[in-house]
Order: structure tokens, then sequence, then C-alpha cells
């Protein structure tokens, strides 16, 4: 499908959504983003649900300004993905081995490393601008200073929610690698102090919804703002290529003999702003929920942990500012799914996975989510599909 048009305070919404399935607290959420004085644009993914302030599943391109719960507060949250020389038939039988060495390699939920990964351990992008990153920490808010030594150790560590790990294979057999984080706690309580901040200021007062509090060009808050974001950004980055380094490490001792090899990464974050020209006019572009897809530009649209995931290239489509969903997107809540659904469902959903199948999972179940083949095919003009990929292996959070 091409995308439908509504109309909105000062800029059109365009969506690449069916607007009578999108929940009213989510119309009215985009709704609200189109009355703030500084936007010029509105992008909806097809996989757009109700979130904090701006949905999940929303492009906003403002000038001169930029809303930080319209990044959300796992700044810099995205997805690694790596084709291995591995294929099905390397895989053995029973693969919980494989996803406890996993788990014993990549701690998860609120789990940290004992002491921080020293990147020198491994070669290639893992310890590329490592320094330099490390260096700027001592520019970013003093409110989370005293958080150095946690987020040291949190680097190369998944945390929960929908965050994952797996390992999968193609269409062809092909072994691929693919893990989903942010920036952990660090990036959480950066965004919640900048969020904080900014809703005192004069100019948010009158807004429809304190959550679309933003921050303006030429003001020491708005620079404090976007060297703690980017910043925050590449912590994010770090920690997945420092994770997939991790699991690389595993696959090679767990698959000696067939002694893998790894195509180039494919990462991309979707929780983050860029800077972006459209129609002669410099903006601040907020992918929440979203994903990059200018001209073959490569990116990774995950399913739910029993359903898939995609391998996608850009078709860079302006009218959504050269982007693309960045998932299924959830349909229903955590606590609806857990009302909803049982771990016996949670065993049928996702049999043939190895993966967790307790209480603790249940409201990560795939009826919760929206289904993967539509949302790909909602955005046809956004996308096309390089490879479609079904997890063998799961490691949650």
């Amino acid at each position: 499908m091409s995308y439908v048009e509504m109309p909105g305070a000062r800029v059109p919404i365009r969506m690449w959504a069916d607007p009578a399935t999108v929940e009213e607290g989510a119309l009215q959420q985009l709704r609200n983003v189109a009355t703030l004085p500084w936007i010029k644009g509105l992008a909806v993914m097809p996989d757009v649900h109700y979130g904090k302030g701006a949905t999940v599943g929303s492009v906003i391109a403002m000038r001169g300004a930029v809303c930080p719960a319209a990044v959300g507060v796992d700044i810099g949250c995205g997805m690694s993905a790596v084709q291995t020389s591995l294929t099905a038939n390397d895989l053995p039988g029973d693969l919980s081995r494989l996803r406890s060495k996993i788990e014993q390699a990549i701690p998860v939920g609120r789990g940290m490393h004992d002491s921080p990964v020293d990147p020198g351990r491994f070669h290639g992008p893992a310890t590329a601008g490592w320094d330099d990153f490390r260096g700027r920490f001592d520019g970013v808010a003093e409110a989370v200073k005293f958080r150095y030594e946690r987020a040291g150790k949190q680097m190369g560590t998944l945390g929960s929610g929908n965050h994952f790990v797996e390992v999968c294979t193609d269409t062809s057999g092909s072994v691929w690698l693919m893990l989903h984080s942010g920036s952990r706690n660090i990036g959480k309580e950066l965004a919640e102090h900048h969020i904080g901040i900014a809703q005192r200021l004069p100019h948010n007062q009158g807004l429809i919804d304190r959550d679309l509090a933003v921050f303006v060009a030429d003001t020491p808050q708005m620079a404090a703002y976007r060297n703690d974001l980017f910043w925050a950004q590449e912590y994010a980055k770090y920690n997945r290529t420092l994770m997939m380094a991790l699991l690389k490490d595993v696959v090679r001792k767990e698959f000696k003999k067939a002694k893998p090899a790894f195509q180039p990464e494919i990462s991309a974050h979707h929780n983050y702003v860029a800077e972006e020209r459209y129609d002669g006019m410099d903006l601040l572009v907020t992918r929440k929920g979203a994903i990059r897809a200018g001209s073959g530009d490569h990116g990774i649209i995950p399913g739910s942990m029993g359903t898939g995931s995609y391998i996608v290239k850009g078709l860079g489509n302006a009218k959504s500012f050269n982007s693309a969903s960045h998932g299924a997107g959830r349909r229903m809540s955590r606590n609806a799914a857990k009302r909803r659904f049982s771990t016996r469902d949670l065993e049928e959903q996702t049999r043939g996975v190895e993966c967790r199948k307790d209480s603790g999972v249940v409201d990560e179940i795939p009826g919760a989510y929206k289904p993967i083949e539509q949302v790909i095919d909602q955005q046809r003009d956004l996308v096309e599909v390089v490879a479609k990929l079904k997890q063998v292996v799961c490691v949650k959070g």
C-alpha cells in the first residue's frame, strides 16, 4: 500500500497504516504532534501504536526544535545482524547448549558484567573510536555522572522487555546472528533528566500535551540535550557492537570445526534523532520506532519471538522522510497480553524455537504483536526485502 493522508493542524499526517486499525489513543497522539509550532512533517509507520507523548512508529520532522519524549527513553535502541558462513546443517538438533552459552556470555535483564568488557579483546568495529567515545562521558549531564561505573559494566548487555539475541536461518539455509538492544539504564536516565528540564521551560507551558515538550535551537538546554543525546546514541551503538563481538565469540567456540566466517554487520538505530535536509530545509528528524530507509540503506525489521524477521533495503521515499517501520509493533499492551495468554499459549506459539517459555516472557508472546508479513506488505513503497529470517534460538531479557 501507499500512504493515507489525514488532516493535521499544521501538517498532514501521512500514514502507512489503515487508520481504522490504529487505537484512538495513538491517533490522538498523532493529532497532538501535528499541532506543534515547529513541526514540518509527520510520517506514521505500519507498526504504529500508543507511546508516551508520541506514538511508537512515528517519524517527526521539526525545524529548530526536538522533542525528547519523541525519541523515547531508550535512546539509540536498534538492531544489528550478520550473516555467517554456517548453514542450518551445521546446527545441532538440541540447541539448548547454544542458548545457555549465549546467556553466559551476554548478561540479560538487569544483569551486567562483573567488570567492563575490554574492546581490545576483539578486532574491527568493536574497537574503532572507543577511547574518544569513553572520554566524552565527562561532558554529559552531572545528574548521571555517578552512573559511570555501572554504565561501563552494562556495555555489552541485553536488558529486558522486547530486547533479544537470536540465531536465525534464512530461506536458503544460511545462519544469521541478530540482536536488539539500546543504551541501557544510562540512556534512560539521560532521557528522563532532559524530559524533566524541557517540561519546565516557559515555551512549553501551553502545549496540548506536556510530554511533547521541546528544546529549541540556540539555547543552552538544546545544546546540552544534543550533546547527551548523541553520546547515548553512540553508547547504544557500542553496546550492540560489543554484544555482537561476544556472540561471534560464542559461535566460533561452539562451531570450531566449521570455522565460521562473518559478513559485514548490518546495524540501525530505531529510536534516535538525525540532522537531515528536505525541501530545502535543515530539519531534525526524530524516529521513534522507525528506521532510516534511504535509497540503498540496509535495515532490519524484526517480528516477534516466534515469527521471524526481515532484512530490507530502503527505497528512499521522501514522503516518509526516508523511513520504514522498526518491527511488527504491539497490538496489545504487556498487561493485556499477560491477561490474555498463558505459558501453554507461549509454548504453542514458539514451537520449534529454543527460548524461554515461562511466565516471565508471556508479555512477549507472538500473539501480542501485529503480523510481521502484513507490516512488511504495508510498506512496499518504503523498502524491498533482501532476506527473510526465522529464529531457531531466541534469548530474552
